[in-house]
């Protein structure tokens, strides 16, 4: 029986179109020297010009995807190698990389699966990674996100933290300066009302860290800033980059968006294109 690596196309999904570049996972271009932020929106430039979704209407994709057989832990996968990518080209763009470690802040969901595969990437590329998981349980709430905070123990180059209180990011504000970047993969598309803690304090945390000029990537989209309405939350995450996947999100389009979100960056993750119809 053939087993499957996490860049297997177990379902056959390809690019939309022969114009766009291989998967993350798969793409030799990002295993490479890395791209600036500039450079890695040319590199995706074909799945940034797909028409903009709601998040609804990425749930629903990503949940038909799975359903053709698309497996969730090989579209997290791509996500992670993905957002991998953009925190390199963050760090270039930025003219960080190697001035200190990548702090990757993971909720208890598959964003933060997302943060725990792009943690991996980087750290087997070289950087240091710290990885927090935000949540009150020690292991993430997901099967496909528990694998892979499980996958980063004993991965050189990352460190694991569980905060699952407000004191614990204290802390971890103390010298935030030095980290190069900071990932805010805590909460993707599934933001409802007023952010509970541990999150909150995360997300303070992040607003800290920006403010002592270390720059911020978030993944899918800034937590607390509603995917759909543009709407966001206070607190609110105000990245320096975002990096959303399969397509563009009608929320980074808004004012808050734009104003929140920073550079945006839209990442093919294999999703089959009969998967966006309804």
């Amino acid at each position: 029986m053939r087993v499957m690596t996490p860049a297997s196309n177990p379902s056959g999904a390809r690019p939309v179109s022969s114009d766009e570049p291989p998967l993350p996972a798969d793409d030799p271009t990002l295993r490479g020297a890395p791209l600036d932020l500039d450079g890695l929106a040319r590199h995706w430039q074909a799945t940034a010009a797909r028409p903009a979704m709601t998040a609804e209407e990425m749930r629903g994709a990503d949940r038909k995807a799975q359903s053709m057989g698309t497996p969730g832990r090989w579209l997290m996968e791509q996500a992670g190698a993905a957002t991998a990518a953009a925190v390199r080209a963050l760090l270039v763009t930025t003219d960080r990389l190697g001035k200190g470690p990548v702090l990757v802040l993971s909720g208890p969901g598959n964003n933060g699966g997302d943060g725990c595969v792009a943690a991996r990437h980087l750290a087997r590329a070289g950087l240091r990674v710290v990885v927090v998981l935000v949540a009150t349980e020690p292991r993430p709430g997901t099967p496909d996100a528990a694998r892979n905070w499980d996958a980063l123990a004993g991965v050189i180059n990352a460190e694991r933290i569980h905060a699952a209180q407000p004191r614990d990011l204290q802390l971890l504000g103390q010298g935030i300066e030095k980290a190069a970047a900071v990932v805010d993969a805590l909460l993707g598309t599934g933001v409802r009302g007023e952010l509970r803690e541990p999150i909150r304090s995360a997300v303070e945390l992040v607003q800290r860290a920006r403010a002592a000029g270390v720059p911020v990537l978030a993944v899918d989209t800034p937590t607390a800033l509603d995917l759909t309405s543009g709407d966001p939350s206070d607190p609110v995450v105000h990245a320096d980059a975002t990096i959303t996947f399969h397509r563009p999100k009608v929320g980074l389009l808004t004012r808050n968006g734009r104003a929140l979100a920073g550079r945006v960056l839209v990442a093919p993750i294999g999703i089959p294109a009969d998967a966006d119809r309804t």
